[in-house]
């Protein structure tokens, strides 16, 4: 039991209470002996977690059911962090300030491979035994999923179990499971055995990799009859019908993203060769724009907010934005309530319906080309041509805007130093298409904010085969852009290729990978995301003191016939399908969005039942 006293106290000590004491405008409290206690865990620290829209989401659902008390339980900072260790007070649930030991379930978040580190730091702050194995039945269940969990193997020595997909429907089953296995006499590994056969579920424990002598995986064993060969992801089929809250917790201090979001659809189809959450949320599926509509009311009402965030992977291609758009603003533009399009394509942009967003509340354009070239462009499937990026930029600046961002990636498969060097080409078009007009049209201090972010393979992408580039390569093409953009009006900053190299490390790793994140968190490793808290020279440790190789993960490029470590799951998206996108990268074919021709990736037949505009 945590003296709640000691804790008032000792909050004092840390830079920001506010993320640590709860009870905020529309959280919930139950009564602590409810048959089940559920701890929503967010592997970073507050701001970011509040700002995550799924965590809303399953905080409000699993709290709508009777027999369950969802509370949330955020990465402390280090202050907070030695303020719990020094006075020997465990990391609680939010809510009730109980320690993590009090809860059934501990349920992780996994948005971001560098947050590793912190799932295991948030266990151990919790008096929970890092490794699976060594947590009996009286200990919670630890469980994880989001977009990370589609490569489970890392963690395989930490998570009870995965849940692989959408997790609306599959919680409630796993609770309801639970809430049975625990009147009968709850014992961890029969649960498990069951939770098994749930569709979504994967239980590591149940597998074991066999391994050739190049240390390529062999094949893999199941260890259990309930074990299942496959694991199909979960998706929810009807966004209409889903859960989704009507209330979200207004936090005390700024965060990340302070707004109402609504979430026009899942899936995308413009098949972005380099981008895993536009192969593993397909099908797309909409909701209509009266359910958006009255969630944007509910919310808006509950919250206080004063923005209405519409998001998806591409918001532009929701097919009735223009009706939701002019129908939020007709409705809340006298309330001083601004509607944002954060995640916009430049050949999805309608400038009439921007214009009219912005005269509530005037923000920069963020344009993403992701590469310099048309050649680069071909390759990664990014259907974007030079004039459909400068068309969009020019009509922004004859209609008075003057801050643009430019989001560009390096180190792309194929890549040469020429194509690097046209981000610097195309940032300049940019810039002309600002100056390059009568002298009285030009309004404003023209700003242009170029950054580059590493390139990572990722699993279940068609890209997923390739080497990234070594350190040195990103490197080179980094400076290259720093000395050959010298004009004011640009601003140029890259993501540093060390942490993307550890990123590619345990997006494509397997579960030999463990042993050195363990080793890594023992030297003192934890919020690897954040640039003033990375310690590569501790990674590169433990990796030599664990005889792993980073460079076997991150630098090899795979064999198309390699068994690959998430092989076992199914997205829906076929194999065959990703091989022939990768061939196709190869040869800088492009491959129209499935909207206009279905290329056969295989959710049409594999996953019936969604909004795949080619499912029949």
């Amino acid at each position: 039991m945590i003296d709640k006293r000691k804790l008032d106290r000792e909050l004092l000590s840390a830079e920001k209470p506010a993320r640590y004491v709860g009870s905020e405008l529309n959280s919930v409290i139950k009564n602590k002996d409810i048959d089940i206690r559920f701890a929503f865990a967010f592997p970073d620290i507050y701001e970011v977690g509040m700002s995550h829209t799924g965590l809303h989401i399953l905080y409000h659902l699993l709290n709508s059911m009777e027999n369950v008390w969802c509370e949330r339980v955020f990465a402390p900072w280090t202050d907070m962090e030695e303020v719990l260790r020094k006075n020997k007070i465990p990391l609680y649930g939010l809510e009730s300030k109980d320690e993590l030991t009090a809860f059934d379930f501990i349920g992780f978040t996994l948005q971001y491979e560098m947050s590793y580190t912190n799932v295991l730091n948030m266990l151990d702050l919790g008096n929970i035994p890092i490794r699976s194995k060594d947590r009996d039945s009286r200990m919670p269940l630890v469980i994880a999923g989001g977009p990370c969990a589609y490569n489970p193997e890392p963690l395989h020595e930490i998570i009870d179990l995965f849940v692989i997909g959408e997790a609306e429907e599959v919680l409630p089953e796993l609770i309801n499971l639970y809430s049975d296995e625990k009147k009968k006499g709850y014992e961890k590994n029969s649960f498990l055995e069951k939770a098994a056969a749930l569709e979504g579920v994967y239980v590591p424990k149940f597998y074991e990799e066999i391994y050739n002598d190049d240390g390529t995986i062999k094949e893999r064993r199941l260890l259990n009859n309930n074990a299942k060969e496959i694991i199909r992801k979960r998706i929810i089929r009807d966004l209409d019908k889903s859960y989704y809250p009507e209330k979200s917790i207004l936090p005390y201090i700024d965060v990340v993203h302070d707004r109402v979001v609504l979430e026009l659809f899942r899936g995308c189809t413009r098949g972005c060769r380099f981008c895993q959450a536009g192969m593993v949320y397909r099908p797309v599926r909409e909701k209509r724009a009266d359910t958006l509509l009255e969630q944007a009311d509910s919310l808006l009402r509950s919250t206080g907010h004063d923005e209405v965030s519409l998001t998806s992977l591409s918001s532009g291609d929701y097919s009735c934005l223009p009706d939701l758009t002019l129908k939020l603003l007709d409705t809340y533009e006298n309330q001083n309530v601004s509607i944002s399009l954060p995640s916009l394509r430049l050949d999805s942009m309608t400038f009439d319906i921007i214009e009219r967003l912005q005269e509530v509340r005037k923000s920069g354009l963020t344009f993403a080309p992701e590469a310099g070239t048309q050649r680069m462009r071909d390759v990664i499937n990014k259907n974007l041509t030079e004039d459909q990026i400068l068309g969009p930029v020019e009509t922004a600046f004859n209609l008075g805007w003057s801050t643009v961002k430019l989001y560009f990636m390096i180190g792309l498969p194929g890549e040469t130093m020429e194509d690097v060097l046209g981000i610097k080409d195309l940032s300049y078009k940019v810039k002309d298409k600002f100056f390059h007009r009568p002298i009285e049209d030009i309004k404003g201090n023209l700003k242009i904010n170029v950054s580059a972010a590493c390139f990572v393979p990722k699993p279940f992408t068609p890209f997923q085969w390739f080497p990234q580039n070594n350190m040195d390569q990103f490197y080179d093409k980094a400076k290259a852009l720093q000395r050959e953009i010298k004009d004011k009006k640009i601003s140029f900053s890259y993501h540093e290729p060390r942490l993307s190299y550890l990123e590619a490390v345990f997006a494509r790793g397997d579960r030999r990978l463990s042993r050195a994140l363990i080793k890594a968190w023992e030297s003192g490793c934890r919020f690897d995301g954040w640039y003033d808290m990375f310690d590569f020279g501790k990674w590169m440790d433990a990796f030599e003191e664990t005889n792993t190789d980073p460079d076997f993960f991150a630098l090899r490029q795979r064999e198309l016939t390699e068994v690959l470590p998430w092989d076992f799951i199914d997205i829906g998206v076929t194999k065959k399908y990703l091989i022939s996108e990768y061939k196709n990268a190869l040869d800088c074919a492009t491959t129209p969005d499935c909207r206009i021709i279905c290329s056969s990736c295989g959710v049409n037949y594999n996953l019936p039942g969604g909004a795949c505009p080619c499912a029949k």
